[in-house]
């Protein structure tokens, strides 16, 4: 979609470097006169905010390491020592940590974007792709992230969730072990889980890079979900977007800026305060909230093996749904019936978030187990049944012809 470089070196050295190494001229064409659709709105700047997340989590990662002590009987008090005596480690450590919070609402509302306009639908079924495969990435650097403070919650969010690899039939005890390091959660995966740590944002750095390289071969989708037809239809992202994002990331900061310094562990749980003892179980055991609907879905299930299997498809699903929805049309702007749909879907998230917080037992497995049955339901049942029986509205023909002029479509 790119066409042909319009890149023109200024400078003697810029000219020779280009020859050697064209890596302005790739950025110029990716980043500056990239043709855009014209009409993406506001939900469209999130890719530029997760970019800013993840380097944000990178630099401020990298600046903890230098103080951390990765070992039972040191992590809690190194962190306490951060917090405490290195210069601005309270605020290096507040970044961070409120960083994954809003990595992931920004990650969220990405993925729901997506959702809504169609944009996991061909020609981009390799985009959404990577982007699942960044997202199970992100997921998995935030369960060992949470561990390596040696709270309470840590030592038992690890012992829950690496236990989870023993219901496995036949090789599930012998993964855990070697997950542990041994026979429990300890030094072994205390170290393990930190170096992991440290070496899985530059895995999601180099998935960021494919799933660019990806979204620039066949375009941005857009609100409308029709294929840009002519120049007519984009803009260069330069600086018409870079301005839009430039703004939208200015008051992501604001929100991010409020946890950071009014609220820093409002989203966290206070029993990671108290240092990690194994003698002592929490009275109740739940992940960081990004974490929770997958929880609950866990919980939901009575059977250890068939909870875990249920988690790991919540997430499989994902992978599949460029070919589970078979309808011909992209944007949800055009599909009244999916619409509504794609709400109730959005409150079965909510509140299998909500459910994952709570204890489980009584109504909340009950409402569990119900929204673990939509879930599955709407990938699975719902959007193929919508490919076949709705009728969507008139679509425009390209992006700069008035919605008026629009002809129904078939």
């Amino acid at each position: 979609m790119s066409g042909e470089s319009t890149y023109n070196p200024g400078t003697g050295f810029t000219q020779w470097l280009d020859t050697r190494l064209p890596i302005l001229r790739l950025a110029h064409d990716s980043f500056v006169d990239y043709p855009t659709p014209k009409n993406l709105n506001y939900w469209w700047t999130f890719g530029g905010i997760l970019t800013f997340c993840l380097v944000t989590q990178i630099i401020t990662g990298i600046i903890l390491a230098m103080h951390y002590t990765p070992h039972v009987d040191f992590a809690f008090n190194s962190v306490e020592h951060i917090m405490r005596d290195v210069n601005y480690g309270w605020l290096i450590r507040y970044i961070h940590a409120n960083g994954a919070s809003m990595f992931f609402i920004a990650v969220y509302i990405h993925m729901f974007r997506g959702l809504y306009y169609g944009s996991y639908k061909a020609p981009r079924e390799v985009l959404w792709i990577l982007g699942v495969v960044i997202y199970l990435l992100m997921m998995a650097a935030a369960f060992m992230g949470y561990v390596l403070p040696w709270g309470q919650m840590s030592l038992w969010g690890a012992t829950v969730i690496t236990n989870l690899f023993g219901a496995i039939p036949l090789i599930g005890e012998n993964i855990a072990i070697w997950l542990w390091g041994g026979y429990s959660v300890d030094n072994p995966t205390l170290n393990r889980f930190f170096s992991l740590h440290y070496l899985i944002p530059f895995l999601i750095f180099g998935v960021v890079i494919l799933h660019i390289w990806a979204l620039h071969v066949p375009g941005n989708n857009n609100p409308t979900g029709i294929s840009v037809k002519s120049k007519q239809d984009t803009v260069p992202f330069h600086p018409y977007y870079t301005v839009k994002d430039g703004f939208a990331l200015s008051l992501f900061l604001i929100l991010f800026s409020y946890f950071i310094f009014f609220a820093p562990n409002v989203l966290g749980h206070a029993d990671n305060y108290i240092q990690a003892n194994p003698l002592v179980t929490p009275a109740h055991i739940v992940p960081e909230w990004y974490l929770l609907p997958f929880y609950a879905i866990l919980r939901a299930v009575p059977d250890k093996l068939g909870g875990v299997a249920l988690m790991f498809g919540a997430i499989f699903v994902l992978f599949l749904l460029p070919w589970l929805d078979t309808s011909k049309v992209r944007s949800a702007r055009y599909r009244p019936l999916f619409r509504q749909f794609y709400v109730l879907f959005i409150l079965d998230c909510l509140l299998l978030g909500y459910l994952g917080a709570q204890p489980a037992e009584g109504i909340y497995i009950v409402l569990a187990r119900i929204g673990t049955i939509y879930y599955f339901a709407h990938f699975l049942v719902v959007l193929p049944v919508l490919g076949l029986v709705e009728k969507p509205k008139a679509i425009p023909e390209s992006i700069s012809e008035p919605v008026l002029a629009a002809k129904p479509a078939e």
